[in-house]
C-alpha cells in the first residue's frame, strides 16, 4: 500500500482542502469565540452549502464539509456577512492562534490574543502549521495542545514566553509579551530550515539562547469534563463532529449567548445551564470522550475503510482510549491510545499503546474480528 499523502498545509475558509466529499473550508474563531447568531448563521451555512455538519478540530477551529467548488464563493459571502472572514487571506493563514477558551473576555488572555492579532503583519514568514498558544489563566489549559510559541502563566504567576520543545521559558510582562513573541519568531525564522519546521524539531537541533529560558511554567489544570462551568455548559463533540441543524436547534433551545470552542472535542454554551442534548455528549463517564475516529471513507480520499460507525460500536468495550483511523496519518489522535485501530486496504490494522503510524500487533482485521477481540481483552 502506498503511504498516505500528508499536507504541508491545513486548509481555510480563502484556500479550502478538496475532500472526497467536496471542499473543507476552515473558519478560525477569534478569541475562540462566536456570538450566538455567529453560530446559528454558520449552522445554516453548513446546511446551505455544505453536507451540513461541522468539525470542530483539535486547533479549536470549525470546518465545513462537503463544500462544492461551485458554492465557495457564495460561502466565502456568507462568512464575511457574520463577521468570520478575514478580509485578507495572508492575515488568515497567519493567524493560528490558539486560545485558552476559560477567559472572561477582558482578561490576559483575552488581552494577549487581541494584540497578537492586531499585530499578525510584523510576524515574520513561517511554515503554514507553525502557531501560537495563549494560555494566560491561573492553570495552564493548552499544555498538551500543538503550538509552536506559548505565552503562559509561569509558576510563580508572573507571565512567560515558551518555546515549544523547551520546559523552560523566559519571564515577560503583558505589554511587552508581543514584541518578545516576535523576536522569539524571527529566531524561529532565521535557523529553521525544510527539515525543521516546527519549533520542538529546531530547538533539538539549535538550542535556543541561555535568555530565552529558565523560568518554569505553572502547573497544568485537571481535563475539562462535560457538565456546567462558570461561563456556562460545557458539552462533547463525538468525533468532533457537531450536526449543524442540531447544533443550531441546542443553541436557540438552550438561550446560550455564545459558542466557545476548545481542542478538545468539547464546546461551550456560554451562559446556558446543561441540557440534554441529542447528538453530544453530556456526562463525563461516556466512553466517547476518549475515542477518537477521523471522517474516513468515502469522506477522506487516503481512508480504505469507514471508521466512526466502527468506532461507536467499539467505544463501549475498549479497556482505555480508542482511536480509529482511516489511514497511518493519525489525524484524529496525533498522541498513542490503548488501542488504534488503522485502516488497510479495506480492513484494519491494530495497534497497542502507539499511534496509527506505529507498527501493529495484528493485521488484515475485519469489523467482525475486531467485535471478538474487544469482547476478549486478553485477546488483545
Amino acid at each position: 500500500m502506498s503511504a498516505p499523502e500528508i499536507k504541508g498545509w491545513c486548509p481555510g475558509a480563502h484556500r479550502p482542502m478538496m475532500s472526497g466529499d467536496g471542499l473543507v473550508v476552515r473558519v478560525r474563531p477569534r478569541l475562540a469565540r462566536l456570538t450566538a447568531a455567529q453560530a446559528v448563521g454558520l449552522c445554516e451555512a453548513a446546511q446551505r452549502h455544505g453536507n451540513g455538519t461541522i468539525d470542530l478540530t483539535n486547533r479549536a477551529n470549525l470546518q465545513l464539509r462537503g463544500v462544492a467548488e461551485g458554492s465557495h464563493e457564495m460561502l466565502l459571502d456568507d462568512l464575511a456577512a457574520l463577521d468570520l472572514l478575514d478580509r485578507e487571506p495572508g492575515l488568515e493563514s497567519r493567524r493560528n492562534i490558539l486560545v485558552q477558551p476559560f477567559h472572561d473576555g477582558s482578561d490576559l488572555t483575552a488581552r494577549l490574543a487581541r494584540d497578537l492579532i492586531a499585530r499578525l503583519r510584523d510576524l515574520p514568514p513561517l511554515p503554514a502549521k507553525f502557531g501560537f498558544a495563549i494560555d494566560a489563566g491561573t492553570t495552564r489549559c493548552l499544555a498538551g495542545n500543538s503550538a509552536d510559541i506559548r505565552l503562559e502563566t509561569g509558576c510563580d504567576d508572573r507571565l512567560i514566553l515558551r518555546a515549544d520543545g523547551q520546559a523552560t521559558g523566559c519571564a515577560t510582562t503583558p505589554d511587552t509579551a508581543i514584541d518578545d513573541l516576535l523576536e522569539l519568531a524571527r529566531w524561529f525564522a532565521a535557523n529553521s530550515d525544510a527539515d525543521h519546521r516546527r519549533m520542538a524539531q529546531l530547538v533539538r537541533k539549535t538550542p535556543l539562547p541561555a535568555s530565552w529560558t529558565g523560568a518554569a511554567p505553572a502547573a497544568i489544570a485537571p481535563d475539562p469534563m462535560p457538565g456546567a462551568t462558570p461561563f456556562g455548559a460545557l458539552l462533547g463533540a463525538p468525533f468532533g463532529q457537531l450536526p449543524a441543524g442540531s447544533l443550531a436547534d441546542l443553541i436557540q433551545r438552550s438561550s446560550a449567548t455564545a459558542l466557545r470552542v476548545t481542542p478538545w472535542r468539547l464546546f461551550l454554551l456560554e451562559d446556558a445551564a446543561p441540557t440534554a442534548a441529542r447528538c453530544f455528549v453530556t456526562h463525563p463517564d461516556d466512553p466517547l470522550l476518549v475515542t477518537d475516529a477521523c471522517a474516513g471513507a468515502p469522506f477522506c480520499p487516503q481512508a480504505t475503510v469507514t471508521t466512526r460507525e466502527i468506532a461507536r460500536l467499539l467505544a463501549t468495550r475498549a479497556q482505555g482510549s480508542l482511536h480509529v483511523s482511516g489511514c497511518a496519518k493519525g489525524c484524529a489522535r496525533p498522541r498513542p491510545a490503548t488501542v488504534t485501530l488503522v485502516g488497510r486496504d479495506g480492513r484494519f490494522d491494530l495497534v497497542r499503546d502507539g499511534c496509527a503510524w506505529d507498527e501493529p500487533s495484528r493485521h488484515g482485521l475485519t469489523a467482525d474480528d475486531l467485535q471478538a477481540l474487544m469482547s476478549d481483552p486478553d485477546a488483545l
